[in-house]
């Protein structure tokens, strides 16, 4: 049994998951918007992804036999206009997805709470990936700058994403 302050954050985690499939998706909406496919593809696929971390939080509630609470998904705030813009703030939510799942780390800890504990690991190696992915795509598009060419190539690149 979940002890209810972890039970609340591992709910509250559930949104926050799929909150950024909301603001993944949105971002790939802009980007559609802008005719650049190859980044609106891989922020889709960026969003499925966040849905099956929330469907993880999901499962693993209802395996240990506890209720899921649904709250309203926020509507995604888009900060910027440009590529750029967009995966610069989509690399500062990874990074606040990672402060999210490290306090919840820390807490299933204080709570002595092992089965949780070991839940939650898989999060925290997945988090060092997704911080990597999207701070490369950062530094990539900075490395393009405005050469058409090189935006381009990185959008066939990213186009290129199944997972």
């Amino acid at each position: 049994m979940i002890k209810k302050t972890v039970l609340k954050e591992l709910n509250d985690q559930l949104n926050r998951e799929l909150y950024a499939a909301y603001l993944y998706l949105g971002m790939a909406s802009k980007c559609t918007e802008m005719n650049r496919p190859g980044y609106a593809h891989w922020l889709k696929e960026q969003a499925e992804e966040e849905i099956e971390h929330a469907m993880k939080f999901y499962d693993y509630i209802h395996d240990q036999c506890e209720v899921v609470e649904l709250a309203a998904v926020d509507k995604p705030a888009l900060k910027g206009k440009t590529l750029l813009d967009f995966f610069k703030q989509a690399h500062e939510h990874e990074k606040l997805v990672t402060d999210y799942i490290n306090k919840l780390m820390d807490l299933s800890v204080k709570e002595k709470d092992y089965a949780t504990q070991v839940f939650l690991q898989w999060f925290i190696t997945e988090q060092i990936e997704e911080e990597s992915q999207t701070e490369a795509i950062v530094e990539a598009l900075q490395a393009c700058g405005d050469d058409a060419s090189a935006l381009y190539m990185l959008g066939k690149h990213l186009a290129k994403r199944e997972d």
